[in-house]
């Protein structure tokens, strides 16, 4: 139990990315509301965008430039987990953008943004037109 605890103390970045995960992945499947539906979307999006980028870091690495006097041997950091991210950070922003405005519009035709409500009110509208 002592090695599992000193394991994790020292990947403690590890433990936080899960945990924002699951309490991103706790309210998409959760909660009814569908604006805490998005707030898990981007919580999730947040801890992978997190993830990628501790891998792409290597300690002691330096930027991907060259540089004159400097030795070839110095490692450096690699740059396409954060440019990827950055692509995936923009993504991100207007997938978010897109279900705001779309939960926006369900509120303009239902009158609320539970989904619990609105798949009651979609029933009742299917069964009364029968």
């Amino acid at each position: 139990m002592r090695d599992l605890l000193q394991h994790l103390w020292t990947h403690y970045h590890y433990v936080i990315y899960i945990a924002l995960m699951l309490i991103g992945l706790y309210a998409v499947l959760a909660k009814g509301n569908l604006v805490k539906k998005v707030i898990g979307l981007n919580l999730l999006q947040t801890a992978v965008f997190l993830f990628y980028l501790s891998i792409g870091h290597k300690t002691g690495g330096t930027v991907p430039v060259l540089w004159e006097g400097k030795p070839d041997a110095i490692p450096y950091e690699n740059p396409l987990p954060h440019v990827l991210m950055l692509t995936a950070i923009v993504v991100g922003v207007s997938i978010t953008a897109v279900a705001l405005a779309l939960i926006v519009r369900i509120k303009a035709a239902y009158g609320t943004v539970e989904e619990g409500e609105i798949l009651a009110l979609d029933e009742a509208d299917g069964q009364g037109g029968s």
